[in-house]
């Protein structure tokens, strides 16, 4: 509230009386306690070894021994909803997140656009005398919104931060990150022959934000929102950390799920009597629809016994290199606690420790070298992973494990990631420590608590009442519920009802029980009203082994008016199952305008793929206005990487082109003679001519020629992908191929040593030759 100004004020200083209070910036309480929430990725709850996993964690354990575990935390199931709801403690259909934040649509629920009406922690403690700090993913912005052109008011610093570090989309390459400092792009600081990756780097800024502001004011609190990209796809780590794993996970995710309840029983994490749940738990993939809808197979596990050796090899070495994925993290997290500690800050940082949904299983049944086949609608096979096995979790990869690893990271429960009506993908671990305040406890609490929970449980603990408006927004009722008194009290109940609404997914928990729809996420299934409602007991049932539907029929009833109620309050409707190509080929607005021709310019910004040229299932051109000397070379233009992309470069003296087809196939077409030094206009044209006829190799398929000024000097028939090369990264360059390499060709950046005037792609579909004349009339060249 502004403060009224109580001095006196006469027509000379001399007999003025100041009063600063209405003019300084807010302080915080003395003794506030800085606040650390660190959010892991994709982590599923028997991950870690203090929840019973097979993973050495030793400073997540640390985080363990100084407070409270909490074995019955939920999450929405996906990245975007569950993040927008630990910042500001609304659910995520309320913050219209009830997907990931690239798949916008234009209703309330689905927008991704979070209401300023909705405050973030974040700016709440920036007013209560907090310095803010974000760090690693955000991942709360639509993706028509991440580029430089864009409104920034969704950015971090746009949401109460005042210092950003990371990565704005959902996932990145820790070899090769796609970095934004504050509200602009950079590139990473170093190169993996360097010694880079991004979970060191994340932990030396955490660091670095933290010094900065207590060298200056030791007594001034921070908040620290600390989001590895660990261990989101792709998986990646240093090799020395993969093979502390080696022969870890030989047998199987079958055997090592039986294991690892044993030990969370042992833990006290679940009671005696859980039952594990069992392998394609409806019958996939024979299920079908109720409408006779296939079941997706993304959606299934292999049973370990029906792998030959190879694929056993293979899913085993996946599994390695995940391991040693986080326990990497791990380590570089606990430098951050370890300056905390060195400090003398541990004692009076209270620390959030979640996951934000289930461990993924979007590797499918087979694991992937290239996670974005997903997104292109391509399935894997381990006939094209295995000769790369390897190099998983190297800067040539871009690799996922497959579902059974996704299954055991969950055990004892069904399902994984963006599975809303299943504990495998909403439980999640969570811890909760605050040395100076409180106690530790060996007992892990089991009150059923859920993400938007967390915000009014941290207003709780540190004596905030959430203000009435933020910025001129009046702000909505937070609709989490505060779960502080539970960590002095084991007794203490849970909260009594969670809303959750994902993908095409239905459910509701209430007083124990859960109801929930047989409706896989991302199916386009469609036909909602077909949909079949299962019944749980999770208070005695919680692998959900055992469908009560047909025994308690009222009781599931009940449920489901629970949850058309609630739908009708937390902007729960339109349901959306599309499929995963569909959402990455949906019509939303772009982050450009359509147009028929781009032009991008050397030295500026990568322009993120939503915002870029859609060169997908169409005909295009790339034309670049170049000058030329003896023994230039280098990227002209670029976009992609590892995952897919396509690049046009001079390599000894000829102009290539080389089109990456989602990570898996390389094509390359190279001039048949030398550019001459001067001054040219290189073009790489593809003409369309219709949908590839192999089903494993889906996309257009066309000829691809070059040209130095009016020659053709190549042609080659190529296939471009589906969908998206990648949209977190590896984006639109001219000048060099920032990022991953597209091609293997060289080494990025591999900047371009001649000069580049602009380089104009043309989608209208004109051909070169027939308007060469126009073309020569974009640059300055005669």
């Amino acid at each position: 509230m502004p403060q009224d100004f109580m001095g006196k004020i006469e027509t000379d200083i001399r007999d003025s009386e100041p009063d600063w209070g209405p003019f300084l910036a807010p302080r915080a309480k003395d003794g506030a306690p800085n606040v650390l929430m660190l959010v892991w990725d994709d982590l599923g709850f028997a991950t870690m070894d203090m929840f019973g996993g097979p993973v050495e964690t030793p400073n997540m354990r640390r985080i363990a021994d100084l407070g409270v575990k909490y074995s019955n935390f939920h999450t929405t199931a996906l990245c975007s909803p569950t993040r927008s709801s630990l910042l500001n403690g609304r659910n995520a259909t309320s913050n219209g997140m009830a997907t990931i934040a690239e798949f916008s649509s234009g209703f309330p629920g689905i927008s991704t656009r979070i209401p300023f009406e909705n405050g973030f922690l974040s700016e709440v403690l920036a007013e209560q005398g907090y310095n803010t700090y974000c760090v690693g993913k955000w991942h709360l912005t639509p993706g028509e919104e991440v580029n430089m052109a864009a409104y920034k008011g969704r950015w971090p610093l746009g949401r109460g931060f005042e210092r950003f570090y990371g990565f704005l989309g959902g996932e990145c390459n820790s070899w090769y990150p796609d970095l934004v400092y504050d509200n602009h792009p950079i590139d990473a600081p170093a190169t993996p022959e360097e010694g880079y990756h991004l979970s060191k780097d994340l932990s030396d800024k955490a660091i670095e934000f933290i010094r900065d502001a207590h060298q200056v004011d030791p007594g001034k609190p921070f908040f620290m929102y600390l989001a590895p990209q660990a261990g989101h796809a792709p998986h990646h780590a240093p090799q020395e950390w993969i093979d502390k794993y080696e022969g870890c996970f030989d047998q199987g995710y079958e055997a090592i799920r039986e294991e690892i309840l044993a030990r969370q029983i042992e833990m006290g994490i679940l009671p005696e009597g859980t039952e594990l749940s069992p392998i394609n738990p409806h019958g996939e993939p024979d299920r079908t629809g109720p409408d006779g809808q296939p079941w997706p197979m993304l959606d299934t596990v292999r049973p370990w016994d029906t792998l030959s050796e190879e694929e056993k090899g293979l899913f085993a070495r996946m599994a390695e290199v995940f391991a040693g994925y986080i326990s990497y993290a791990d380590h570089e997290l606990g430098r951050v606690l370890d300056y905390l500690e060195d400090s003398g800050q541990l004692d009076n940082t209270l620390i959030v420790t979640v996951s934000d949904n289930g461990a993924s299983g979007e590797g499918g049944p087979n694991g992937s070298f290239n996670e974005w086949r997903f997104f292109n609608g391509i399935p894997d096979s381990t006939e094209e992973t295995i000769p790369h096995m390897d190099e998983l979790g190297s800067p040539q990869s871009y690799n996922h494990y497959n579902t059974g690893w996704a299954w055991a990271m969950d055990t004892p429960f069904p399902y994984w990631k963006r599975w809303a009506g299943y504990e495998g993908g909403v439980a999640d671990m969570c811890m909760v420590a605050w040395p100076a305040r409180i106690e530790p406890q060996d007992q892990a609490r089991s009150q059923y608590i859920h993400a938007v929970d967390v915000v009014p449980t941290i207003y709780d603990l540190l004596g905030i009442a959430p203000p009435e408006t933020i910025n001129g927004f009046q702000q909505s009722p937070i609709e989490g519920e505060s779960f502080a008194a539970s960590l002095a009290d084991p007794e203490v109940p849970g909260k009594e009802t969670q809303f959750y609404a994902m993908l095409g997914q239905r459910s509701i928990y209430h007083k124990g029980w859960l109801a929930a729809t047989i409706h896989p996420p991302l199916s386009g299934w469609g036909k909602f009203d077909l949909d079949e409602w299962e019944l749980y007991d999770l208070e005695n049932d919680r692998a959900q082994s055992k469908n009560l539907a047909g025994e308690h029929p009222k009781k599931l009833e009940e449920l489901k008016k629970l949850w058309h109620e609630k739908a009708e309050i937390y902007n729960g409707f339109p349901l959306d199952d599309r499929s995963a190509i569909e959402q990455v080929l949906a019509d939303r607005p772009s982050g450009s305008p359509e147009r028929s021709q781009y032009t991008y310019f050397p030295e500026t910004a990568d322009v993120p793929e939503q915002a870029a040229v859609r060169i997908s299932g169409r005909s295009f051109t790339i034309t670049a206005g170049i000058e030329f000397k003896e023994g230039d070379e280098g990227v002209i233009f670029a976009h992609g990487g590892v995952s897919g992309g396509h690049s046009l470069f001079v390599k000894e003296g000829k102009l290539r082109y080389a089109f990456n087809w989602v990570g898996s196939h390389l094509q390359n077409v190279v001039a048949d003679a030398s550019i001459k030094p001067g001054s040219h206009v290189v073009v790489a044209e593809f003409t369309a001519t219709g949908p590839n006829d192999n089903p494993s190799m889906p996309g257009a398929k066309g000829t691809l020629d070059l040209y130095i000024d009016e020659e053709k000097v190549a042609s080659g028939e190529i296939v471009t992908q589906p969908g998206s090369f990648c949209i977190v990264g590896d984006g639109l360059c001219v000048g060099r191929d920032s990022a991953s390499p597209v091609t293997p060709e060289y080494t990025s950046p591999f900047p371009f040593t001649g000069a580049i005037e602009k380089v104009v792609v043309d989608v209208s579909g004109d051909r070169y030759p027939s308007h060469e004349e126009d073309v020569r009339a974009w640059f300055s060249i005669d």
